[in-house]
C-alpha cells in the first residue's frame, strides 16, 4: 500500500507565531498561502504544514500520487483503492472520497485514539 509523501498538519492559534518558532528549528517555508491562513514547512525530509482555523486537531497527513518534494509519482496507489483496500479491512471512514471520480480526492480516518488521518491526493 503506497501512501505517498507524509507530514503532520498542525491545528495552529497563530500562524506567523508558529512560522516563527519552526523557522527557529530550520523549517523552511515551501508552500502555502499565509493570507489563507496555511503553510507548508519543510527541513531536509521533514514537511510540517501549520493550519489556523481550519481544523480542530492535528493529523497526520499522507498524499497519494506525491513524493516528499510535492512532485508527481509516475506511479502510485489512487485514493479510491487505498480507500477500498482500508475498508475491506473493517477501516471505518468518517469522510470519504467519491469512488466513482478521478484525480483529486480525499478521505478521513480515525486512529483507535481518535487521530485523524487524512489521505489526500491532489494529482
Amino acid at each position: 500500500m503506497q501512501l505517498g509523501a507524509f507530514s503532520i498538519s498542525l491545528t495552529v492559534k497563530d500562524l506567523a507565531a508558529s512560522r516563527a518558532f519552526y523557522e527557529k528549528f530550520g523549517f523552511e517555508v515551501t508552500g502555502g498561502d499565509a493570507a489563507q491562513n496555511w503553510l507548508i514547512l519543510k527541513n531536509g525530509g521533514t514537511v510540517i504544514g501549520l493550519f489556523q482555523g481550519m481544523f480542530d486537531k492535528n493529523m497526520l497527513t499522507f498524499n497519494p500520487g506525491w513524493d516528499q518534494n510535492a512532485q508527481k509519482l509516475e506511479s502510485f496507489t489512487d485514493v479510491r483503492e487505498l480507500q477500498r483496500m482500508l475498508k475491506a479491512q473493517g477501516v471505518e471512514l468518517i469522510t470519504e472520497a467519491n469512488e466513482s471520480s478521478s484525480g483529486p480526492a480525499y478521505f478521513v480516518a480515525l486512529d483507535p485514539d481518535g487521530n485523524p488521518i487524512l489521505v489526500d491526493q491532489h494529482v
